[in-house]
């Protein structure tokens, strides 16, 4: 038997739509395989009541069929499906480094990105990198159809869940179609200014980097109370805000010493809206890891 925890991870980072990636120290998933004749699925955790075992229609499938790796596959979320964390993700990961090893395969963990992106198609329809790239390498990844570049980055981070579910589909279906060539040199500046603020771990260059004017006020008429948590975060002393992935998480970056004071000002911001809410004080973290 191989276990591997595969993080949760937060995509976009408000100007990198598609593309931006980062891996989160917590919450994770938990995946156990053994060898067998064909394949089955189990699931526990968070939300695993919404989460299917049969895997052709689990992200884990995918991973399995193009491995040609069949095998017990036993799941623990912590990732909960629906959040913006990655969770799909973090399940397609964990399932094609524990496979990869399981059957002495011999792929490096970024061969393995566009393995586990097929099992993202299966959820999300499209096989996109941005949340399985950081949820297999960890830290700050870039993804674009040349390939995967990786920076390991340090900063500290908040991610604030509401009971709240927004599809991807829904948050999909609201992303405008173009853009005016101003918006284009606006967010393109943004995030080369946020790539920079990653090499230098400086949260205030990556919070300057994450404004975004095109996808995230349109996503944010799905998150109830989004800005008065946008802005209750960075009162409190973020540095940076934006929603995490398809939402509804919302991700703030923050300057040593502010977590704690970030992630109170957040919960209770969606409490003031009458929305539950939890947070994660994390920070960048690792990849997939063999346990």
């Amino acid at each position: 038997m191989l276990t591997v925890r595969a993080p949760a991870t937060s995509a976009n980072l408000g100007s990198g739509y598609d593309v931006f990636g980062v891996a989160l120290s917590g919450p994770a998933d938990v995946l156990r395989v053994e060898k067998a004749p064909r394949t089955t699925l189990s699931v526990t955790g968070a939300g695993s009541q919404y989460i299917p075992e049969d895997p052709a229609q689990n992200t884990v499938g995918a991973v399995v069929d193009a491995l040609d790796a069949p095998a017990r596959i036993r799941i623990d979320k912590g990732v909960r499906p629906a959040s913006g964390l990655g969770s799909s993700a973090a399940s397609a990961a964990a399932a094609a480094l524990a496979l990869n090893e399981l059957y002495d395969r011999g792929y490096s963990r970024e061969e393995l990105v566009p393995i586990a992106a097929e099992g993202e198609a299966v959820v999300a329809g499209e096989a996109h990198e941005d949340n399985v790239a950081p949820a297999l390498l960890g830290g700050f990844t870039i993804a674009t159809p040349e390939g995967v570049t990786h920076v390991p980055a340090d900063l500290e981070l908040v991610v604030c869940l509401p009971d709240i579910v927004v599809s991807t589909g829904d948050a999909r279906a609201v992303v405008p179609d173009g853009a005016r060539l101003t918006e284009m040199v606006e967010t393109v500046g943004n995030a080369a200014t946020l790539t920079a603020g990653m090499e230098r771990d400086d949260p205030y260059l990556v919070g300057q980097g994450m404004c975004d004017n095109l996808v995230t006020p349109a996503r944010a008429k799905l998150i109830d109370g989004y800005e008065h948590v946008h802005d209750q975060a960075l009162d409190a002393g973020a540095t940076g805000v934006t929603i995490s992935g398809a939402g509804p998480g919302v991700l703030a970056v923050c300057s040593d010493g502010f977590k704690r004071r970030v992630a109170a000002a957040m919960v209770e911001a969606f409490d003031d809206r009458g929305v539950e809410a939890r947070a994660f004080q994390s920070e960048i973290g690792e990849g997939a890891q063999l346990l």
